[in-house]
């Protein structure tokens, strides 16, 4: 034996592991990945080349034998599935799947036979899994490792579009599918963000299941804008169904929404021709997607052939080449964001990409150009998912040419020339001069925006003739505007300098919600706002708020907090509020919502096993209803677990932390003592 060549095999093995362990780290529970899909999917085949070839290097924990290697996220209890949540092994290219469609033919000893396949999109997003007990839907796991995922049901309570109840025989179904976030959704959370001055999301995909690992300062407005798409019915299939097809038609007459109309192909040349339409298709999709998935439609053969420690084998997924090209970066520069930000923005030599020129490419902050090693003059592969700004994926360093300088932001504003600041903890550099031109400017598009004051006429060019002319140097000067300011600037006549002062009258009539987002104050969008209007009904009280007093408010966290309270107690944000209200910026105040009551206010529940007369959504809200409060995992904060039969881990937990147990009968007991 080549000990040497073993020695080499067993190091490179160990090499990959460790990369490969990593980049699933950065994707399952950073959501920020560093490489594409093709790229760790290459890292991913020389492993199993390398185990192939040396099989005593196959060890059960590689990655190879594995469904990702990510543990669950801080603050997230792991929670087992049904039956094993398994990934799908991957063809690049026709031959690929040919060979697929071979070696399932060979397995059933049907090689003269067309086998007929289940086509369906393979959607980008994160998948999950949800268990109904007794018809009422319990139970969101993510995927995992494949054998236990996290335990997400309650922020997958915030989606919209699935069934919370569903009439079936079985007592328990589990339903696997893909959370995803659509495009037009991803647009309008990025332009809200970029609005805000906060980075956009990279991607649907991570939108998606960063929405999902949410613990505080949960973004309700970006999981209700989420989708669950169905392709599985792992359990519960009914007693006549007998093949893929049959599965997801009773999906479908559940209420599930599908994997975007799936298609029965007759064999393999119907499973390509199907590839290539919807390759054809794919910018044109509601949906990120990266592929066909083909799985062997008839359940019994899909039984036959089984499944490996990973994957089954009787399903592949078919991938889409990735919408990535290669350009060079011309210059760098730093752009001023509404908040201050300096975000340093590559220029680009026009390059296509996924069907659009891309000749700007954001960079992010200083910790991203570094770690990325991008310099002025390199070659670059970059990638655009969605309308996000197109991102550099990595410099290609093979074909830098020289020893180009490294870049770093500016020590001083670029538009107003103050200095700026880096806080401790944080990624991001700001201009810290709130009468920053720049900062002026896009707090004016802001405050004019649909979602904020709705001040229609007043567009970019207008807003930047405005500053710059000095007519406007800080929010209230908008509304100590005259006819005779508009008249004077350019390619504004009478009737439209007439329309926008009656515009502006109009926006000065109000609601608090909207006023708050027109003032800019950081993580404050539209959900928050109305929660905010919603828990004060007036300004005053918001602004003379404690941090205890907001984050005992359902929704609001600690930064939020925080981001509120240093709004108002700095004095020219204060002072601008007031000569608003001087100047007539007016709202309605709303009545403040109810304040929750009852015997078991400010008591946490947790609901485990199945109750012999209640089930959990009557449980849940009986609770809600006497003031108490329903979550899904056991914590310090949880003041008893109310358990019933087969009640699983949370009871274990509930012991382990030593918090009370009580049964069905004694929560009505307690439920009783409340009304």
């Amino acid at each position: 034996m080549d000990t040497s060549g073993l020695s080499a095999a067993r190091r490179r093995a160990a090499e990959l592991s460790a990369e490969i362990d990593r980049h699933n780290r950065l994707y399952f529970l950073e959501d920020t990945p560093e490489i594409t899909d093709a790229e760790y999917d290459d890292l991913l085949r020389e492993l199993q080349a390398l185990e192939a070839e040396h099989p005593e290097l196959r060890t059960p924990d590689s990655p190879t034998q594995r469904v990702g290697s990510a543990p669950p996220a801080e603050g997230f209890q792991s929670r087992p599935h049904r039956s094993p949540m398994l990934s799908l092994d991957n063809a690049l290219d026709a031959e690929e799947l040919e060979a697929f469609d071979a070696r399932v033919r060979r397995l059933l000893g049907r090689e003269e036979e067309a086998v007929a396949y289940l086509g369906e999109p393979k959607l980008d997003g994160a998948g999950v899994e949800l268990v109904y007990e007794g018809g009422d839907f319990t139970l969101a796991l993510t995927r995992g490792d494949g054998r236990t995922g996290e335990d997400v049901t309650a922020n997958v309570r915030h989606l919209q579009n699935f069934p919370r109840r569903r009439d079936a025989a079985a007592a328990v179904v589990s339903v696997r599918g893909e959370i995803v976030l659509p495009l037009a959704a991803f647009r309008r959370l990025n332009r809200l963000r970029r609005e805000r001055s906060e980075e956009p999301f990279a991607n649907p995909r991570n939108a998606a299941a960063g929405a999902l690992r949410m613990l505080h300062d949960v973004d309700v407005q970006r999981l209700r804008s989420l989708e669950f798409r169905a392709y599985q019915l792992a359990e519960g299939l009914p007693a006549d169904a007998v093949a893929q097809t049959d599965a997801v038609a009773q999906l479908e007459r559940w209420g599930f929404l599908l994997s975007l109309e799936p298609t029965l192909c007759a064999d393999l040349e119907a499973a390509k021709a199907y590839h290539e339409k919807l390759l054809a298709a794919r910018d044109e999709l509601p949906v990120e997607c990266d592929g066909t998935v083909f799985k062997v439609n008839r359940l019994d053969l899909q039984e036959e052939l089984g499944t490996l420690s990973r994957s089954p084998r009787w399903a592949i997924a078919y991938k889409f080449p990735p919408q990535q090209a290669t350009t060079v970066v011309q210059a760098i520069e730093a752009q001023v964001g509404r908040t201050g930000a300096l975000t340093p923005v590559a220029k680009l030599d026009p390059v296509v990409v996924g069907g659009v020129t891309v000749s700007n490419a954001s960079l992010h902050n200083q910790d991203e150009i570094e770690r990325k090693d991008v310099r002025v003059r390199d070659t670059v592969v970059v990638q655009r998912a969605g309308d996000v700004i197109p991102q550099v994926v990595r410099v290609v360093k093979e074909k830098r040419r020289g020893r180009p300088r490294r870049w770093r932001l500016p020590k001083l504003c670029p538009v107003c020339r103050a200095e700026v600041v880096r806080l401790e903890g944080e990624v991001v550099t700001r201009c810290p001069n709130v009468d920053c031109p720049a900062q002026l400017k896009n707090n004016l598009r802001h405050l004019a925006g649909r979602g904020a004051l709705d001040v229609d006429g007043l567009g970019e060019k207008l807003i930047d003739q405005l500053v710059e002319r000095g007519l406007v140097k800080r929010l209230s000067d908008l509304f100590a505007l005259s006819l005779a300011d508009f008249q004077d600037l350019e390619r504004m006549a009478e009737k439209s300098a007439g329309n926008l002062v009656a515009s502006l009258e109009r926006a000065k009539h109000t609601t608090l919600a909207r006023l708050l987002i027109a003032l800019g104050i950081r993580h404050v969008g539209a959900t928050i706002a109305d929660i905010l209007a919603g828990h004060f009904g007036d300004l005053e009280p918001l602004a003379a708020a404690s941090q205890e007093e907001l984050e005992a408010i359902e929704g609001i966290g600690p930064t939020i907090a925080e981001s509120l309270i240093r709004f108002f107690a700095d004095e020219r944000n204060s002072g601008e509020v007031a000569r608003l209200r001087e100047l007539g910026v007016d709202f309605e105040s709303q009545e403040r919502r109810p304040e929750p009551s009852g015997a078991l206010l400010g008591q946490v529940f947790v609901l485990t096993g199945t109750l012999p007369n209640l089930s959990r959504s009557e449980a849940k809200a009986r609770i809600e209803a006497a003031g108490g409060k329903v979550t899904s995992s056991v914590s310090k904060k949880t003041t008893c677990v109310v358990a019933g039969a087969d009640p699983g881990s949370k009871l274990r937990k509930a012991e382990e932390l030593k918090v009370d147990v009580i049964d069905e009968a004694e929560l009505l007991v307690r439920l009783d003592a409340s009304t």
